[in-house]
């Protein structure tokens, strides 16, 4: 494929690396910072660009890969050049109606809410696209954002907003409690080395035991409890502390204000 990406941040050069490994791709980035686009040819031999091309082909991908907020003004010079090109747009809140508008009716658009440990391979991405989004384009997609982990298509828009309370802000949610282990075995006596190993190890394993295992995580969380023991006495805390609940609401306003600055966003 001829890929064009507009931005060449962290989520777009993840992005690149694993279209890169994948090799066969013509891979171009359009970035104003100098810097930015040293690096990118450096790293990955692909061409950098200050300023968007005379035009595409129907043949072209190109990547919507800004700001949110700059995300109008690009797509609005973008349009004159676009030339049937397919869009994808990974810019969180910025809704397939809006993206058209901007782009001047254009309808081969496909939103993508990827997440950040696409940086090394294991991304987990929600793709929508409107019916009217052929299945080629559909298929080349799915290939690139396959390149960094795993995808899934959502039937609805709105699928969006549910993916990004679940996994495009879940790694946070899972650093907030490494975070938080971290601290709590430095506090025990462990250096930081020791910590860190003990506690990685420790996600590590208990995730590969879900994946490989028949059993509900419920049951595998109480398989570690005994009557009386140490486990139950520190989940019995989290529970007292609302730990679970808290988890729950966090996601619920997360969910909520993905709708309120695809509100925000999508409007003018």
């Amino acid at each position: 494929m001829n890929i064009t990406f507009i931005g060449g941040g962290n989520m777009a050069s993840a992005i690149i690396s694993g279209l890169v490994r994948q090799e066969g791709h013509v891979i171009r980035v359009i970035e104003p910072n100098a810097d930015k686009r040293s690096s990118l040819t450096e790293q990955y031999g692909v061409e950098a660009l200050d300023a968007l091309p005379d035009g595409f082909s129907s043949h072209d991908v190109v990547v919507l890969a800004v700001k949110p907020q700059s995300l109008k003004d690009v797509c609005q010079a973008l349009a004159p050049r676009l030339g049937g090109a397919l869009v994808i747009s990974i810019a969180a809140g910025i809704r397939v109606a809006a993206l058209s508008r901007w782009l001047s009716g254009s309808s081969r658009i496909v939103r993508v809410m990827p997440n950040t440990p696409a940086m090394v391979g294991k991304g987990m991405s929600g793709l929508y696209a409107a019916e009217t989004v052929a299945e080629d384009d559909q298929a080349a997609a799915e290939a690139i954002m396959s390149a960094v982990g795993d995808a899934v298509w959502l039937a609805e828009e709105e699928g969006i907003d549910d993916i990004t309370c679940v996994s495009g802000s879940g790694p946070a949610y899972v650093f907030y409690f490494i975070e938080s282990m971290l601290e709590a075995a430095l506090e025990t006596g462990f250096d930081e080395a020791e910590a860190r190993r003990l506690v990685l190890e420790t996600f590590d394993g208990a995730v590969e035991l879900v994946r490989q295992s028949s059993l509900p995580v419920a049951t595998l969380r109480q398989n570690v409890m005994s009557k009386g023991g140490t486990t139950e006495r520190a989940i019995a805390r989290f529970e007292a502390d609302g730990v679970k609940a808290a988890i729950k609401a966090g996601m619920a306003d997360c969910r909520a204000r993905s709708v309120t600055l695809g509100d925000e966003l999508s409007g003018g």
